[in-house]
């Protein structure tokens, strides 16, 4: 089959590689119908984490079922299906406790599994023609049939449940105020589900013109950090408050306007916008290893953060990668019932074999181009 590999930095090929089969009872295939190149995916394509070659990336996958493992109990052949980036089994503690994206089960020595990501296991990424799904009766989100709401749905994988869990995170209430930090496809999903949870005012920070243009056209506030501290331009427009919540959908590779990064930036700046005994959702992502941090203690994960400000304000703090099944059935079902439509984030449909391509100028970050949906022929 033809899939997404990882060559070298800012180098990925189409490639003639095995196709996947069943190796355990509980496995499935998939014909992928759709997969998605994730922010997240970047890290990886432009060498800033540990990477080797070979990687099949992909982790936002969909498609219909196609071989089944005989100890697969629910799950049928031509069932249409989603799945969480994060692979879980089940049945360990953390599965049973509802944090699936910390399973203790599917990657030794680490908490957490996925597709096509370095350090998150064994599983090939669904950037491809076909995928192995394993236990699938616990894995595989069932959709209605046929190809309706086929970019909405392809969303339920990744970046709206992880935007909703930054809200979760945070504890967005009704009526609350809410500032999101980054207006890529994650942080527009943060946006809206604050929205969807009843936040009477959501800021809505980039520089970004086309994607500040979205946060606007869902009801959030646009906030260009280029035109000044982003922290006061939204203490201005709520009276010298602070907002109650706080959401960093960038991570590590925070950039000030004139293009240098500062890893620790969105962090210490949210610790100033968020009022006190607020609280901040981290889902941007944050490394323990990054080659190319601008310091030796950002190479090594370690970053100056404001923790004497935090304290003294009373923040509270969640991090963490989404447990994706903790929502995706809810929002599947918000969705088929037309009370959401992520899908407004959707900016490219493109054949698989212009993933190398597409990876290159979604990297650059290039007007227009906010979610890429890589379809195989």
């Amino acid at each position: 089959m033809k899939a997404v590999v990882y060559q070298e930095p800012f180098r990925v090929t189409v490639e003639t590689v095995e196709d996947p089969r069943i190796e355990q009872p509980t496995d499935v295939v998939i014909k992928i119908t759709t997969s998605a190149i994730c922010g997240s995916d970047l890290h990886m394509y432009e060498g800033r984490t540990g990477a080797e070659p070979g990687i099949v990336f992909g982790h936002e996958n969909m498609g219909i079922v196609q071989e089944v493992g005989s100890g697969v109990a629910r799950v049928r052949k031509g069932d249409r299906v989603v799945l969480p980036f994060n692979v879980a089994c089940g049945f360990c503690r953390n599965c049973l406790a509802g944090n699936t994206g910390f399973c203790l089960t599917v990657n030794e020595g680490f908490a957490g599994g996925a597709y096509g990501y370095v350090s998150m296991g064994p599983y090939r990424g669904g950037q491809a023609e076909y995928l192995r799904v394993p236990f699938a009766d616990f894995n595989c989100l069932r959709l209605p049939p046929g190809d309706e709401h086929e970019d909405d749905f392809a969303l339920l994988a990744d970046i709206f449940p992880t935007g909703y869990h930054a809200t979760e995170l945070a504890r967005v209430s009704p009526g609350e105020t809410v500032s999101v930090f980054g207006a890529g496809p994650v942080g527009l999903m943060a946006a809206y589900s604050a929205l969807i949870r009843g936040a009477s005012r959501v800021f809505v920070v980039d520089k970004q013109p086309d994607r500040l243009r979205l946060a606007e056209q869902i009801g959030a506030t646009p906030i260009d950090f280029s035109q000044g501290d982003a922290a006061e331009q939204i203490k201005d427009r709520l009276g010298g408050e602070g907002t109650d919540k706080g959401i960093d959908a960038v991570g590590y590779q925070a950039t000030v306007p004139e293009g240098d990064e500062q890893p620790a930036m969105v962090l210490n700046t949210l610790v100033e916008t968020v009022r006190p005994t607020g609280a901040l959702g981290v889902v941007g992502l944050y490394v323990p290893s990054d080659p190319g941090g601008p310091t030796e203690s950002a190479k090594i994960g370690e970053l100056l953060f404001k923790t004497g400000r935090f304290f003294e304000k009373g923040l509270r703090m969640g991090t963490g990668q989404a447990n994706v099944k903790a929502y995706n059935r809810q929002l599947r079902d918000l969705i088929i019932a037309d009370r959401a439509t992520p899908s407004f984030v959707v900016s490219q449909h493109l054949p698989l074999d212009s993933a190398p391509e597409a990876y290159q100028r979604f990297d650059q970050r290039e007007n227009g181009w906010t979610k890429v949906l890589l379809q195989p022929a």
